[in-house]
């Protein structure tokens, strides 16, 4: 999706209403909210980095998005092992 389309803010985000609907884990949150860690998993293409970036900018803290496909390091080799 072009960045322009992107939803800026949660309120703009559709879908999700297990996540996002009221009474859910992820309605509601605002600065005060607290969620020390969150793995979010789907296909290509169905949102989860934006639906991250969202989430951090509700409740402003850092993001650190980490792809499976992007991971360098020394402990790939073990994992090809």
């Amino acid at each position: 999706m072009p960045e322009r389309m992107r939803p800026q803010v949660l309120a703009e985000w559709v879908g999700q209403q297990h996540l996002l609907g009221r009474g859910k884990l992820l309605h509601g949150l605002g600065p005060s909210s607290v969620l020390p860690s969150l793995i979010l998993w789907g296909p290509p293409g169905s949102g989860k980095t934006t639906l991250a970036h969202l989430i951090a900018r509700a409740t402003r803290v850092h993001l650190v998005a980490l792809s499976a496909v992007e991971i360098r390091g020394p402990w790939r080799s073990l994992a090809t092992a």
